[in-house]
């Protein structure tokens, strides 16, 4: 089981405000940035303030403020998993949940 030391609120509040800091960096002002980016004004102004806004719009402000390529990494394939030292170690790892094969109801089969 993972260990989260930070909320999924504390990571949208620093996403917000990294955005904040990189459009500062570049010298815009929010209404010049939503411009560029296609995203309203008062999304942008919620964005900087709440942190929310919607997937599309943080993508197009990703792509307005030359970052895009970061959400590539995002739910990326995970690193495999060493080893076990043990059988012990082997029967503890969490198996990996795999798509389902057939549909609900139907049995397999002939």
């Amino acid at each position: 089981m993972a260990v989260y030391l930070r909320t999924a609120q504390e990571v949208q509040t620093g996403i917000a405000g990294r955005f904040k800091a990189r459009r500062l960096a570049m010298n815009l002002t929010q209404r010049e940035l939503a411009a560029r980016s296609g995203v309203t004004w008062s999304s942008l102004k919620r964005f900087e303030r709440e942190g929310l806004i919607a997937l599309g719009s943080l993508l197009n402000l990703a792509l307005a403020l030359d970052c895009l390529d970061d959400f590539d990494k995002l739910a990326g394939e995970r690193q495999p998993i060493p080893a076990a030292q043990s059988l012990d170690a082997l029967l503890a790892t969490p198996a990996l949940r795999r798509r389902a094969t057939g549909r609900k109801g139907r049995s397999h089969g002939i």
